[in-house]
């Protein structure tokens, strides 16, 4: 434990250091090409817009595809492997230090989550991008919930299934998107990474309509 914490106290301070004494030709870094690609993607569109759809069917799997901007982004899928192990940034590389989640997604014993990861985003000052995510639920979702390398549809039809969803209804699957702090983080992800698409209120209209119409899923 005292070892790793050790690690995490110089990661801080290599990079609160690059953030505190910039170089002097630099006043503003780039965005990682990974990130800069997502920051081109666009918002969500409103569920309204979707109103003109006469077909319920249709509807519905046109607000679950738009939706899925959300879902099937990084900000989502890093939190979502299918192998235990969180992943990081636009590009979803495997964490650095290696790390997994271990029994409860929290990490395993004297290497958890929170070690590193605080109440809230780590901010580096100055001109550095890098910031350390934070959040008080911090943690991978359960192995039964992973969706990273899914289809839409397999997503689709595993997150109404309550026996690979946590056990929530549509209901609660609705409420855990719309309103939960942690699906929240991933509109305020920190310096350095783009959020995701819309906003969460947007997104949360979304579901909603979608549930409404039936909650259709893809093939």
């Amino acid at each position: 434990m005292r070892a790793f914490f050790f690690i995490c106290l110089g990661a801080f301070a290599v990079i609160a250091t690059v953030g505190l004494f910039p170089a002097r030709a630099e006043t503003t870094r780039p965005l990682p090409v990974w990130e800069a690609a997502l920051a081109k993607q666009g918002g969500l569109k409103p569920a309204s817009s979707f109103n003109g759809i006469a077909d319920r069917g249709a509807r519905s799997l046109a607000l679950y595809a738009e939706a899925t901007k959300v879902i099937t982004h990084p900000r989502c899928l890093n939190c979502h492997p299918v192998d235990n192990i969180p992943r990081q940034g636009a590009a979803m590389k495997v964490h650095n230090p290696p790390m997994t989640g271990a029994q409860d997604g929290h990490g395993p014993a004297g290497q958890r989550c929170a070690a590193c990861h605080g109440a809230g985003n780590f901010e580096v000052g100055g001109d550095n991008i890098q910031s350390i995510p934070g959040n008080p639920k911090w943690a991978l979702a359960p192995a039964k919930m992973a969706w990273q390398g899914k289809s839409p549809g397999d997503i689709c039809r595993q997150i109404k299934d309550p026996a690979r969803n946590g056990g929530k209804t549509l209901e609660a699957l609705h409420h855990h998107m719309a309103q939960d702090d942690l699906i929240a983080w991933g509109w305020n992800p920190g310096k350095g990474r783009v959020p995701a698409p819309g906003n969460q209120k947007a997104f949360g209209e979304l579901i909603r309509a979608w549930i409404d119409t039936g909650a259709a899923c893809p093939a």
